[in-house]
């Protein structure tokens, strides 16, 4: 075998394991828009990087996926007919050996119809495109199409798969079937795994299991991908069979595991991310978008509602300018900036009163400063002190439950749906 050869095979059968998980995308060249596959970009995006090798057609290829991936590509080069046509069987080489070159294909895949209507045609393009291929030291995978009508026991897929490699194919890709490994023992060259129809996760990955057990040494899996509610964790997952040797129990635990994590806001689908019942898009602590719990600020109180309301000049609306309880006994000098300014971090006064009478008495102090004030506004503070001296034991108290009343009820109104 050519060092060129090696290389390319090493490429999908990945060394030292000799283990292959590969993305099968190439449904649309008969299938057309297959479900979740509407948009192949958007598919194969987030599942590129955990691939060995990327299966699809070379319109997709030069369409859809980022040359800088670096991803193996195994070109599909047949097609011809359609789901709507008479006879899927009729396929012909659509590719040369020159654009498959061109596009750095790692290796050139085609269906062969053992069987079928037109199993001579495919199995002699085999042939052919086997010679050209060789010449450039570009591997062939040979897939055994089975027709509606053909039983997929291990008889005729035995038979599919060694004639397959009669011809010079250098991997075979076929279906598991029971007595899968009477199949792998009659191929001479490594055989893959089909994933098949979009099954249940938890039969996907017993598959995977059971086929590598057999024998086989990888999968060739598409719909059971990315039809996944979860396609990122199913890949992983199946990498976690393939190349960790984990079981299906383990590889369906870590899809289960990854599955949460998607719906708790990490790493989403091809699809916009996992959606919750009713097709709300789940977040972080499972509230729906845009009610997080309430907006905290200092002393844990919602932002936006800071105690008592205001009014101009920051003092409650019919309350009287609220006096710090080291003023009540005693009014400071007038050079030091005013009663309630002692309540501002030194816990002069109840701290619920900061950012409102405080703050208001700073509103009005600005411009002249307190030493400007009128003497007539000077006799009525004095006045109003006497009055708050005498009311010590009981204007004090209610002013402080107002004051707490106020609070309780601004946190309340936080429990309430944000409109």
């Amino acid at each position: 075998m050519d060092w060129g050869l090696k290389r390319r095979m090493a490429d999908i059968v990945r060394q030292p394991g000799g283990r292959a998980v590969m993305l099968a995308v190439d449904h649309g060249y008969f299938l057309g828009p297959t479900e979740r596959l509407e948009n192949p970009a958007r598919a194969v995006r987030p599942l590129v990087q955990h691939c060995d090798s990327l299966m699809l057609t070379r319109g997709v290829l030069r369409a859809c996926v980022n040359p800088n991936s670096r991803v193996p590509v195994v070109l599909r080069v047949s097609g011809g007919p359609s789901i709507i046509g008479e006879d899927l069987s009729d396929e012909q080489i659509t590719v040369g050996i020159k654009d498959a070159l061109r596009l750095g294909a790692s290796a050139l895949a085609m269906s062969v119809f053992v069987g079928a209507r037109h199993e001579r045609q495919t199995v002699v393009n085999l042939g052919r495109l086997v010679d050209e291929a060789e010449e450039y030291g570009v591997p062939v995978l040979a897939v055994t199409a089975v027709g509606k009508d053909m039983a997929r026991d291990a008889r005729y897929l035995s038979l599919a798969c060694r004639m397959a490699a009669e011809q010079g194919a250098r991997i075979v890709k076929t279906y598991y079937c029971e007595g899968f490994e009477r199949v792998v023992e009659s191929c001479p060259v490594p055989v893959i795994i089909a994933g098949g129809k979009k099954t249940g996760e938890r039969e996907a990955l017993e598959l995977t299991a059971n086929a590598l057990a057999a024998g086989a040494v990888g999968v060739d899996m598409g719909r059971n991908i990315w039809q996944s509610d979860h396609p990122v964790a199913m890949i992983r997952a199946v990498r976690s069979i393939v190349h960790d040797k984990g079981t299906a129990a383990e590889a369906y635990s870590l899809y289960g595991q990854l599955a949460r994590q998607e719906g708790r806001g990490g790493a989403g689908g091809p699809q916009g991310g996992p959606r919750q019942k009713g097709g709300r898009p789940q977040q972080k602590g499972g509230r729906p978008q845009g009610q997080q719990g309430r907006p905290q600020q200092k002393g844990g109180r919602p932002q936006g509602q800071q105690g008592r309301p205001q009014q101009k000049g920051g003092r409650p609306q019919g309350q009287p300018r609220p006096q710090g309880r080291g003023q009540q006994s005693q009014p400071r000098p007038q050079g030091q900036g005013g009663g309630p300014q002692k309540d501002q971090g030194q816990g002069g006064g109840p701290q619920k009163d900061q950012g409102q009478g405080g703050q208001g008495d700073q509103a009005v102090q600005s411009g002249s400063g307190p030493q400007q004030a009128p003497a007539a506004d000077q006799e009525g503070s004095d006045a109003r002190a006497a009055d708050a001296s005498r009311d010590s034991g009981q204007g004090q108290g209610a002013e402080e439950n107002r004051a707490e009343g106020n609070g309780a009820n601004s946190a309340d109104s936080a429990d309430k749906p944000q409109n």
